[in-house]
């Protein structure tokens, strides 16, 4: 039996109503749907799917793919999706050309059956929505939300540069600590080579004259001594310490600890409550402006901040929106961070003697500013609240550009200063014996 796609207006609600029924004919289909009590407004009968040749396997052009869709890939589709939109072509010809254009792999997957869903009558939020591995719910709901309005091709628009901005900031902060880690990794590779190679030889010196050794030197071979015998420790330490991390993240009071850890923390926690500040709220700019109800688009924003913190203050701003608040008000009550053990003992952790007692000074600094407090409140007064979100992002944009810049120009001499303060000790360590042997033959 044909299946038939309607959309409907519920007459007892008023309420739009889409979904399909089975019907012999379009006649019966239109019967079936008013004796619901529903007023038909659009009735389209869905195309059958064509089985794959065989009688099962992979569908015609689908090749195999493992993962998801970058990020990169996702914001260039976007964008030119955007423009074939803009010069007018039907939505299934721009996204067929578009899938013919793609590489082999996740998308082109998903943007082959984004069409069949479509040619089967379901409108593109939906046909989206069944691929999740290539559009999240912040993409479905904007399409949505567009396709609601009557206005996709400013919905598109609007996303691909929402995307690039958040692509961009993201690239200019991956780039600053390209630097110092690869520094960091050859001055540990450095040093582990003097430790395992250069300082036995010196080591077989001193034996030779079996005389009594300086402190610094003694704690030198000592660290020699270790590095040869547990070399192995190097990599593993890190690794060890990452799924120690993980493991703790896996409990939901854990992961709140240590994302309470990380936007606490020294300098680098502000490039990293500022980049989640902006990304929040450009996304919750994008949606409100592009029609999402605001219930719906700061959900959406909590399941992309990425930090369970924010996850907790949209929450909670999302109850109390619900109960009657503004948002401003409980956007400034829930900033405020509870008091986390897990934070107290990474904070003590990394901080020996005195990382507890800076904790306890630090964690109730609430994590958005009252600037953005104001901007908020400024914005639902006077009906321009995605403006002001946008402002908002716009600001914290430039000072996570700046504070990059300031924190890669900082690092340079740190470590100069950490690779010549260990090659000195190095060097010292391993002279003053020697200088000593030399002055008693003397």
């Amino acid at each position: 039996m044909p299946t038939f796609q309607f959309e409907a207006i519920d007459a007892a609600t008023g309420k739009e109503i889409r979904d399909t029924v089975d019907a012999a004919n379009e006649a019966e289909a239109q019967a079936t749907i008013r004796s619901m009590g529903y007023m038909v407004t659009k009735l389209k009968a869905r195309k059958a799917k064509a089985a794959p040749a065989g009688g099962g396997g992979r569908k015609p052009g689908r090749t195999f793919a493992i993962g998801g869709v970058s990020t990169k890939e996702l914001t260039l589709f976007t964008r030119q999706l955007s423009i074939l939109q803009d010069a007018g072509l039907p939505i299934l010809r721009s996204l067929k050309l578009l899938a013919d254009m793609q590489k082999p792999g996740r998308l082109k997957n998903s943007l082959l059956d984004v069409c069949d869903e479509i040619e089967g009558g379901s409108t593109l939020s939906e046909a989206l929505a069944k691929s999740p591995k290539a559009f999240d719910r912040l993409y479905c709901n904007m399409i949505r939300a567009g396709e609601a309005g009557g206005a996709l091709e400013v919905i598109l628009r609007r996303l691909a540069e929402f995307m690039e901005r958040s692509q961009a900031l993201k690239r200019k902060v991956k780039g600053a600590l390209v630097y110092p880690i690869v520094v960091v990794m050859v001055a540990v590779g450095i040093l582990a080579f003097i430790m395992i190679k250069i300082v036995p030889q010196f080591k077989k010196i001193f034996d030779d004259f079996d005389s009594e050794l300086p402190a610094m030197t003694q704690t030198l071979i000592d660290i020699s001594n270790f590095t040869v015998n547990y070399w192995y420790l190097l990599p593993l330490i890190p690794i060890a310490f990452m799924l120690t991390i993980k493991a703790i993240k896996l409990i939901p009071y854990g992961r709140f600890g240590w994302d309470l850890f990380v936007l606490k923390m020294v300098i680098f926690g502000q490039l990293v409550e500022k980049n989640i500040l902006s990304r929040s709220s450009r996304t919750l700019g994008t949606l409100l402006a592009s029609g999402v109800p605001i219930l719906e688009a700061i959900n959406i924003t909590k399941e992309t901040s990425g930090n369970m913190m924010f996850e907790r203050l949209f929450q909670k701003t999302s109850d109390a929106i619900r109960d009657g608040d503004a948002i401003a008000k409980p956007l400034k009550t829930y900033a405020v961070p509870p008091f986390n053990a897990v934070a107290m003992f990474f904070w003590t952790l990394f901080m020996p003697g005195v990382g507890a007692l800076l904790y306890l000074t630090r964690y109730k600094k609430p994590v958005v500013d009252d600037l953005v407090v104001n901007m908020v409140d400024v914005g639902e007064e006077s009906g321009e609240l995605d403006t002001m979100l946008y402002k908002v992002a716009d600001t914290y944009d430039e000072e996570v550009a700046v504070l990059t810049e300031s924190l890669t120009s900082l690092m340079e001499p740190l470590l100069i200063i950490f690779l010549g303060g260990a090659v000195g000790f190095i060097v010292v360590a391993l002279f003053m014996p020697l200088i000593k042997l030399i002055n008693d033959l003397s």
